[in-house]
């Protein structure tokens, strides 16, 4: 058997190249094989149609070939330019940024999310708590994040038929002391309501089942900075309460920057979470005078 090789990486580029409507060419060859977010733009200004992240900006933007829709926004588009980051985060941040401050056409709609509900855990009882009266980045106990308190109910009845608990217990459905729920006749609850299984073993399963979806609190006491660098190109950072306040080049601009958030932002949560607490990038807790050496 021939294994066939794949074509050299000049011919793609030729050729996609040669697809793309005649007048984005030009920029096509000067986009940069580097990390960074991009945007296709129409003939106004202040409406992008498209933004669009990668750690190869040319690369990404000549596979948008790819389906019918993209091939209707590049006829649309008129210029394309971009923006370089030191790093796929920095490209990750910028581009959730720019997309919630411009609602391109063609992207997904990113917006502060004001009905926002998490499930919070304590004294052996759940309950739908919303971001407008907790602050998320500190409040403890708090379970997954949904975009409106039925979409939070929806999933603790999920967990609660995965796990066999008991609606009642949960505050799902009213229940009589002592009396066994419907879903004990049929074998979908363990019996929490009725003495077949202890309130505290109920509420270890029920926490149990909960820890994948544990929203995890700021654990620093202020801002911080995230170094991120490539060749040619350092930026710092600037973080606070899982808000990403921007980058600079150097640590001696971070005050510039430097500020406690309003409210939580769900989106840097999402991006920031799991590197920050993977140890992954370098990290310098700043102080509030911003004074590094």
């Amino acid at each position: 058997m021939v294994r066939r090789q794949s074509a050299p990486r000049l011919e793609f580029e030729a050729a996609a190249i040669y697809e793309y409507p005649e007048h984005l060419r030009p920029f096509l060859s000067e986009a940069p094989a580097l990390p960074g977010v991009y945007i296709f733009h129409s003939e106004s200004d202040t409406l992008p149609l498209y933004i669009g992240k990668s750690v190869n900006i040319r690369s990404r933007v000549l596979s948008h070939l790819r389906t019918p829709d993209e091939a209707t926004m590049l006829r649309q588009a008129r210029r394309i330019s971009w923006i370089c980051t030191a790093g796929e985060m920095g490209a990750l941040l910028l581009e959730a940024r720019l997309i919630k401050e411009q609602q391109p056409l063609f992207n997904k709609r990113l917006r502060r999310n004001r009905q926002l509900c998490s499930l919070q855990l304590s004294e052996q009882k759940i309950e739908v708590v919303s971001a407008r009266s907790v602050d998320f980045s500190h409040e403890p106990n708090l379970f997954g994040l949904f975009a409106n308190r039925r979409a939070a109910l929806q999933s603790l009845q999920n967990l609660a038929d995965e796990q066999k608990l008991c609606y009642g217990l949960l505050g799902l459905e009213p229940v009589s002391r002592g009396r066994a729920c419907f879903r004990f006749a049929l074998k979908r609850c363990a019996g929490a309501c009725c003495g077949q299984e202890t309130p505290q073993a109920h509420f270890l399963r029920l926490q149990a089942s909960l820890e994948r979806l544990r929203v995890v609190c700021w654990p620093w006491k202020g801002a911080i900075t995230l170094k991120e660098s490539r060749p040619q190109m350092t930026q710092f950072h600037i973080i606070n309460n899982w808000l990403w306040l921007g980058a600079v080049p150097s640590l001696d601009e971070a005050a510039t920057l430097v500020r406690t958030p309003a409210g939580f932002d769900q989106d840097g949560y999402k991006i920031l979470c799991k590197p920050l607490m993977s140890g992954q990038y370098e990290i310098i807790e700043l102080h509030t005078d911003c004074r590094q050496s």
